[in-house]
């Protein structure tokens, strides 16, 4: 006889199995037949391949090595004609983001979420800026920013969503004149210094200076600072000036972060794309994990969930 793919899989069957008869019915062959078809194998490899017990059957030491070259020969026969599949192409993803503390844990989040794609972030402060990239599709996607009224303005070849829209509050110096205040008034920062960000072609500064002609005053000194937030505090708890910022912000030692009574202004978080370079599901999966980004930020953040209770009881809601 000549042993063939059958021959060796009536094998590896009574070796799994430990018995003829339990081989023979995950074959669905009679135990007879198993047995005759174990027998001829035998007397074809010259040694007996199994030793009979009264629990069952086990290999011989020759019986395992031909067992284990029939499993080898069944894995290489059940491969042939079948190519291993293409590795998934990674995709890079190229956004632009615009200063929110939200990135890198939105980042992150897309990264363990979507393997397959590779996000490469550009930091970019202007919005208008964002937008020419978009529409020149130097980059697929971005985190914006734009205010109550002023709604980032693209064309059709761009699409945006709104994630989250927040309060702006104010940073002072922990001996500031109003740091016991649980709010504090715009008009009452009318003679401080202010630190103010350059313009991000989306609004700001005008929304600022706007806010404060409607308090009844001119900021007197303006610092223009866009830089890092950490020198920045440093700044304000050393008593150089104030400075508006985002709710979410974790301050240093020696400053402090105040809601504005009124809340007079406003910012919104937008993720904006090119929907002829990025997938829907991606859209999804990026406005979730800037939302689970920004929820994380809100929990370490005790001076905007004070004001988020306090604000959103008073408004009976």
């Amino acid at each position: 006889m000549e042993l063939e793919l059958r021959h060796l899989r009536v094998l590896c069957a009574i070796a799994d199995a430990g018995s003829v008869g339990r081989a023979a019915a995950q074959l669905g062959y009679s135990q007879p037949a198993v047995s005759t078809q174990l027998r001829r194998i035998e007397r074809h490899l010259g040694e007996p391949l199994f030793e009979r017990g009264p629990g069952g059957v086990r290999p011989t030491r020759y019986g395992a090595e031909v067992v284990e070259q029939a499993r080898d020969v069944l894995a290489r026969a059940a491969a042939i004609g079948h190519r291993p599949a293409a590795a998934r192409p990674r995709r890079t993803l190229r956004v632009a983001a615009t200063n929110s503390p939200m990135l890198s844990g939105t980042v992150s989040r897309v990264r363990a979420r979507l393997p397959e794609l590779t996000l490469a972030v550009t930091s970019v402060y202007a919005s208008s800026r964002i937008v020419e990239l978009l529409e020149d599709g130097a980059v697929d996607a971005a985190i914006a920013a734009d205010y109550p009224g002023m709604e980032l303005r693209h064309s059709a070849a761009v699409r945006h969503r709104g994630i989250v829209t927040e309060p702006t509050f104010v940073a002072l110096p922990a001996r500031h004149r109003l740091r016991q205040s649980p709010q504090v008034q715009l008009a009452d920062l009318a003679e401080d210094a202010w630190f103010v960000t350059p313009d991000d072609g989306a609004g700001w500064p005008g929304v600022f200076y706007d806010a404060c002609a409607a308090a009844g005053f001119t900021p007197r000194t303006v610092h223009e600072w866009l830089g890092d937030q950490t020198q920045l505090q440093s700044m304000i708890a050393d008593g150089l000036g104030v400075s508006m910022v985002q709710p979410t912000l974790r301050p240093i030692p020696h400053v402090v972060v105040k809601p504005l009574v009124g809340s007079p202004l406003w910012c919104r978080y937008v993720l904006a794309w090119r929907p002829d370079t990025v997938l829907d599901d991606v859209v999804e999966t990026m406005v979730g994990s800037a939302t689970d980004a920004y929820r994380d930020l809100v929990a370490q953040a005790p001076h905007l969930r004070t004001w988020a209770s306090r604000t959103w009881s008073a408004a009976g809601t």
